[in-house]
């Protein structure tokens, strides 16, 4: 064992792959440079070791940022559009909603211009997502959205708008800084103010980067992350990490691959931040074959804190499992039972296939640097990702293990629980329950 231990605690590999990704810049869904990171990736995979390393191609609805303003009196507040938003220019009454809990938007807002913050308050019984927000306001009539930072120091923050059926947004979109919220709301409620959305929407492609170790078995561990990132920032932490430990433990796991019981596949998906399109292409082209997916490692949100976090969705092998690599050595890993339908796992979950969310522990609620323009790499240590891989590789082969059972859930309990997490009713609202 101390052998790949060492081996991965002195790698290098994932840290450079890491810098490869942000060093592309854009790596927005669809653009030139996701496509860029996909190749990258595919080579890094065969690299180390790993077979039939591909790219699986679909068509999605592209995106491209263009200008965004904000106009208020004789002033011009910056912001930054929301991917998918759509191109348009309106004008409206300014009406700060703070915190746009659900029952903030129980009023008529025809004709206002929303302003809510990305976060919630401390005390509320869980987070509301952004989109949850947008489609509350869009329903209540608004005419256009403005998501506020929490986080100080100027940070606009980014994130996708619109549905699986409807891509592009029914209202502009725009995110600005804790700073220009504040400003906002204090100089300009009950004022008319004008939002200015300029974007082009072409159709396009992304894809899917897919390897495998192990024996030819019908069942598979899934190991994946996402390799596309916002436009404005590196995506070093959401989710160049992620990817990079993909191929960190794809090295790992080729010098550990007689140790494998069940195959392993890794799958570094497209689109993940513009609505999950990737993973959904993946598990609706597995169809029936889900059944065979005995688990997934999802990495989205590792390296940013050094214990790592995992979402388990109330699976209780999956809980088991931890703790035995927690037990053999000796190193804390947090588990949280609940939910979490807001990454590449979830199109499998919810059809109840196992699956780990893949994070790390982290100070304060929401994304912290994420979807801003400071998610840099400078931000991250190399010996988080070396600890943190060094932990999922052996996870891996505890998964892989033949004898370790795992049973899949019925949808409809997945769907209970979420009903019981009070997680169903935004879902509905933005359109991504799938029960």
């Amino acid at each position: 064992m101390s052998n790949w231990i060492g081996d991965t605690f002195t790698s290098d590999v994932g840290w450079t792959h890491l810098e490869r990704l942000v060093d592309i810049g854009n790596r927005m869904a669809g653009s030139p440079g996701e496509r860029e990171a996909m190749e990258a990736t595919r080579d890094a995979l065969e690299s180390v070791g790993a077979r039939n390393a591909h790219i699986d191609s679909f068509d999605i609805q592209g995106w491209e940022r263009g200008d965004s303003a904000i106009f208020a009196h004789n002033t011009t507040q910056d912001c930054i559009a929301l991917p998918r938003s759509p191109s348009a220019t309106v004008t409206g009454e300014l009406v700060d909603l703070g915190y746009g809990l659900p029952e903030d938007f129980d009023r008529d807002l025809s004709g206002k211009v929303v302003v809510v913050s990305s976060t919630v308050p401390d005390h509320y019984d869980r987070f509301i997502h952004r989109r949850e927000k947008y489609y509350y306001a869009a329903e209540a009539g608004a005419e256009a959205f403005v998501f506020a930072n929490h986080v100080p120091g100027q940070l606009p923050p980014t994130g996708s708008v619109g549905t699986a059926e409807a891509p592009i947004g029914d209202i502009p979109a725009v995110g600005v800084s804790k700073e220009v919220g504040a400003r906002l709301g204090r100089r300009f409620e009950g004022e008319e103010v004008t939002v200015e959305v300029t974007c082009e929407t072409p159709a396009t492609d992304s894809g899917n980067v897919h390897a495998e170790l192990g024996p030819d078995t019908d069942d598979e561990v899934l190991v994946t992350s996402h390799l596309d990132a916002h436009d404005i920032a590196e995506g070093a932490m959401d989710n160049g990490a992620g990817t990079a430990m993909v191929v960190e433990l794809a090295r790992a796991l080729a010098a550990r691959e007689d140790e494998l019981e069940t195959r392993v596949r890794f799958v570094c998906f497209g689109s993940e931040e513009v609505g999950l399109v990737g993973s959904e292409h993946e598990a609706t082209r597995l169809g029936d074959d889900r059944a065979n997916v005995k688990a997934i490692v999802n990495n989205d949100g590792v390296v940013a804190g050094r214990t790592l976090k995992l979402h388990t969705h109330g699976f209780d092998e999956l809980e088991a499992t931890v703790q035995t690599v927690e037990d053999r050595f000796d190193h804390d890993i947090s588990t949280i039972p609940e939910q979490l339908p807001h990454s590449d796992h979830w199109p499998f979950v919810a059809y109840g296939v196992p699956a780990f969310m893949v994070g790390s522990e982290r100070k304060g609620r929401g994304r912290g640097w994420g979807h801003t323009h400071a998610d840099t790499i400078e931000k991250l240590e190399s010996r988080t990702l070396r600890e943190q891989a060094i932990l999922l590789t052996e996870l891996t082969v505890e998964l892989a293990r033949e004898d370790r059972k795992i049973p899949h859930a019925d949808p409809d309990d997945i769907a209970a629980a979420l009903e019981d997490e009070d997680q169903a009713e935004g879902m509905k609202v933005t359109g991504d329950w799938p029960f």
